[in-house]
């Protein structure tokens, strides 16, 4: 098998969030002849697919999806971001770097290798979307019909610049937070007859935006808070509005919980905002970390094999699927390609990449001992 041919055929698909367009099949194919039985679940509308070969333990599971984020406008991209794209050395198309190409290197990685436990993937269509009914319903569907994942391999681009530099060991968590200030509108020049909204939500913010959270730790980066908007929706400049709205995010690390944040912010929003308020968390993801201690060093050595280069352990990034499969796993790893050019117009990775990858994941297959 090849997988750049196999990555062809998985980015033709248009499986943009939470359509799966066909990509399933075309594993389905993939996989089927080298032994593997196919599960297909539909939770509301996500098609997913989970896949093994043996029957005995330990079990070492791949994870990733086939589900890309839309093209953006198709005018600005070299070539068509369906029609996957050679030149030189480079492949051009949705998906290149985020993450079929993975998932195809895996394929070909299994088919090169004899098992003695077993191997298996979890492919959801849900990831580059709420992930509401891929990954999350999986896994419980899996633990209800008794399957146990002993470790996992998740495919997502985890190297900023080459490949060989990072691989993530766990991963930060979320809040969002989503206020409306109520006041009272009036006239600028009689404010004593009016009550602004805007003063009060400033100085929340700034107090916010001030505070340190943590200084890091050994594996994790301090903790930050950004501001993602600030509405108001005023056109006139002589009067003050009746509301104000904002949104704001931490991505913390695993010092906090986003319960206690949650605590924090709704301390400080009744120390400022003695107005009428509506304030709106919600926690995406916690904060996760996972030792290194078998998968992660044997990853760590295939990378160096193949590339030369010893990966750094990473929880930076964003959040991926990893946050509920650690729940479900002795040990997990994400370990991929170049993550430069994913979302963006002309996403691409190198042949010689896909192929080094490949071979990293046949090293970990063979070194796992399945």
């Amino acid at each position: 098998m090849d997988p750049i041919a196999l990555s062809q055929a998985l980015m033709r698909t248009k499986s943009i969030t939470p359509e799966e367009g066909g990509a399933l099949d075309v594993l389905e194919a993939a996989l089927k002849p080298l032994g593997f039985t196919c599960h297909r679940q539909r939770f509301a509308d996500v098609e997913n697919l989970y896949a093994r070969k043996g029957t005995a333990a330990p079990n070492l599971c791949f994870a990733g999806h086939v589900d890309v984020v839309p093209p953006g406008d198709i005018a600005a991209w070299k070539h068509d971001p369906f029609e996957p794209t050679i030149e030189g050395n480079v492949l051009y198309g949705r998906g290149a770097s985020d993450m079929k190409t993975a998932i195809a290197a895996w394929v070909v990685a299994a088919s090169r290798c004899a098992t003695q436990g077993s191997l298996s993937l979890l492919i959801t269509c849900d990831e580059e979307g709420v992930a509401t009914h891929g990954t999350k319903m999986m896994l419980e569907w899996l633990e209800k019909k008794g399957e146990k994942i002993d470790a996992c391999i998740v495919g997502e681009p985890t190297n900023p610049n080459q490949l060989g530099e990072m691989i993530k060991i766990g991963r930060r968590g979320s809040v969002s937070f989503s206020l409306t200030v109520s006041g009272v509108q009036g006239h600028v020049a009689y404010p004593e007859k009016a009550a602004n909204p805007i003063t009060p939500l400033i100085n929340l913010l700034q107090e916010l935006k001030a505070t340190e959270l943590d200084k890091g730790t050994e594996f994790f980066p301090p903790s930050n808070l950004e501001i993602t908007s600030v509405d108001v929706g005023n056109p006139a400049g002589n009067v003050i509005p009746a509301k104000a709205e904002a949104k704001f995010n931490i991505r913390f690390n695993d010092v906090h919980t986003g319960a206690k944040l949650v605590e924090w912010v709704e301390k400080l929003a009744k120390k400022h905002l003695h107005s009428i308020y509506n304030l709106q968390p919600s926690i995406s993801a916690e904060a996760f970390f996972c030792p290194p201690k078998k998968v992660a060093p044997l990853v760590a050595d295939a990378v160096e094999k193949v590339t030369g280069k010893r990966p750094e352990y990473s929880t930076t990034g964003g959040t991926s699927d990893a946050r509920f499969i650690r729940h479900y796993c002795t040990e997990l790893v994400e370990c991929g390609l170049i993550n430069e050019t994913a979302h963006k117009v002309n996403e691409s990775a190198t042949l010689d990449d896909i192929r080094a990858l490949t071979d990293i994941y046949e090293q970990v297959i063979k070194n796992y001992g399945v």
